[in-house]
């Protein structure tokens, strides 16, 4: 596990989530974001949008199912690996996070939780053999106080909520709820 990663997301709950360049310029800029997770970008951009985070000191997750021209293999994992200086990824699928951990990266599972089945699958995550625990789960969206702390409850694995923060209230209500951090692309709440 990453140290350094969990001490920046510790450092600031607020991590910036950026999906275009206007937005990558501003989380590279703010002092206070000390992690991106990169929701855009082909594999010809990516190398450079990754070292921009990196030249600024930040920590840089690519949310690699997002990424054009990336396929949804395992390769696509060496790829960021070997291409960029990606800490880790984003990604909705458990076998990318196991090469992602056999590659020494961090990895962030995200799930959409828009059913019971949804949150079953997320309480079943302690008990699945031989799928690789994620670093931290994703929860989008990240507005649901009640579901948050119901997750809390029945995972160990660390949450992130995502989705919908636009404001204070949701920050607090998300971190009150169980959730180490939250991950948004309102630039307002980048500086809570």
């Amino acid at each position: 596990m990453n140290q350094e990663f969990y001490d920046a997301v510790e450092a600031n709950p607020v991590i910036a989530a950026v999906k275009h360049d206007d937005g990558l310029q501003a989380a590279v800029e703010m002092e206070e974001i000390q992690v991106i997770f990169v929701l855009y970008g082909d594999i010809c951009t990516i190398p450079e949008i990754v070292d921009r985070i990196k030249d600024s000191g930040k920590k840089a997750l690519v949310h690699i199912d997002l990424i054009a021209g990336l396929s949804t293999k395992e390769i696509s994992v060496e790829f960021i690996r070997r291409q960029t200086k990606a800490d880790g990824i984003i990604t909705t699928k458990p076998a990318l996070v196991r090469r992602a951990k056999e590659l020494g990266l961090f990895t962030v599972l995200r799930f959409f939780v828009i059913d019971s089945l949804a949150l079953k699958n997320i309480e079943n995550l302690e008990s699945q053999r031989g799928m690789s625990r994620p670093d931290f789960i994703e929860v989008l969206p990240g507005v649901m106080p009640k579901v948050l702390r119901k997750i809390a409850k029945v995972s160990r694995i660390p949450m992130i909520a995502g989705g919908l923060v636009t404001d204070r209230e949701d920050v607090i209500q998300a971190l009150s709820a169980g959730a180490v951090a939250v991950s948004t692309t309102n630039r307002e709440v980048w500086t809570l």
